[in-house]
């Protein structure tokens, strides 16, 4: 009865065994047929993105030498954004040559591919970045909001240093996690401008920085801590500002995506695709947050140079604020230009559908 019992085990075993050999056979009889197939389209996938290039081209050149009707030129150039968008933004998006791994992914991730083969994965990608964006925009907002409270209320208008700290350790995470989604959405096909991973570096470096910092107390609190009440009181318009930005600016680019104007991996960089009525009101108050940016910079660097407080993070900590202040304002200003471009180009277009 033993021996029956380890027979029929010992046959289970084998036949598990071989279950699984012939399983890895097939899978990997499947991968190479994958492949196989997969070689031509993407040669396919290649031809055709230069292909729509090469007419993207052709098309400017006509332009250029008015030798094609301007209305005509903005039909055919609508068509070729929206192949374009077919192409890059569907299955086939897997297919062409993406960006490059950057020095900062290969630092924290090491040589790992983190590119997704398949689009429903990469705009899984893309919808964890835009929810780590909304919580981390009220957090920007209420951990400062927090700490200029407290220091009213319970502190006798004094901050200690171990909350502060633990503050700017949390901007560290934040802004590390910022950098390393976006460098991955690039990765993916996403159209994130480089001034904003850029961006989120000197960030980085700042909190780095900051970390330490020794905050210090009385005697003459107020003037010593005015740097980091500055530094807050920026952070909470920060916070207000990205709130905007998520509610508002997120609905217009889900519109250019459904009109074939944007694609699906895209994101909203900051203060663009927003319509009218919310550029009126982003606009303004990303203005305000740039020169106060920059204002808080300055005032470091003053508090510096005149000897009120001469630790070098304070100098660093006020040139970076000020780099990204002048980085910030440009960018804004170059969306700011390529709208207006876009909107001359729709009133002309318009106008001559109405005279034809």
């Amino acid at each position: 009865m033993g021996e029956s019992r380890e027979d029929k085990i010992e046959e289970s075993v084998a036949s598990v065994l071989e279950e699984a050999k012939e399983l890895q056979d097939s899978v990997a009889g499947h991968i190479s047929k994958s492949l196989s197939d997969e070689h031509p389209l993407r040669l396919r996938a290649l031809a055709l993105d230069s292909k729509i290039l090469a007419l993207r081209s052709s098309l400017d050149s006509l332009l250029n030498n008015k030798l094609i009707n301007h209305s005509v030129a903005d039909k055919l150039d609508e068509d070729l954004q929206r192949a374009r968008c077919i192409v890059v933004d569907g299955d086939a998006s897997s297919l062409l040559p993406g960006h490059a791994h950057g020095k900062f992914l290969r630092m924290f991730l090491g040589p790992i591919n983190v590119r997704a083969s398949r689009k429903d994965v990469q705009l899984k990608v893309k919808e964890e970045y835009n929810s780590y964006r909304d919580r981390t925009a009220l957090l920007f907002l209420i951990f400062p909001a927090a700490l200029l409270i407290l220091r009213s209320w319970v502190w006798d208008g004094c901050l200690p240093a171990f909350p502060v700290q633990i503050y700017q350790a949390w901007l560290l995470f934040l802004y590390t996690g910022l950098a390393l989604r976006e460098n991955i959405l690039r990765v993916n096909g996403s159209d994130i401008r480089p001034w904003w991973i850029y961006h989120h570096y000197c960030a980085m470096i700042m909190a780095v920085v900051s970390l330490t910092w020794e905050i210090k107390g009385q005697p003459d609190c107020a003037n010593k801590q005015r740097g980091v009440q500055l530094f807050l009181q920026w952070a909470m318009m920060q916070g207000v500002a990205m709130l905007l930005q998520n509610r508002y600016q997120r609905q217009r680019l889900y519109t250019r995506i459904a009109l074939g104007k944007a694609k699906r991996m895209d994101v909203v960089w900051g203060e663009t695709a927003g319509v009218d009525g919310q550029l009126w009101l982003l606009c303004p108050i990303l203005f305000i947050l740039q020169g106060f940016e920059a204002y808080v910079g300055l005032s470091l660097l003053n508090t510096a140079f005149v000897g009120q407080i001469s630790e070098w993070q304070v100098i660093i900590c006020g040139l970076l604020l000020v780099v990204m202040a002048i980085g910030n304002f440009q960018n804004t200003v170059q969306t700011l230009l390529v709208k207006s471009r876009f909107k001359a180009k729709m009133r002309r277009t318009k106008s001559k559908q109405r005279l034809n």
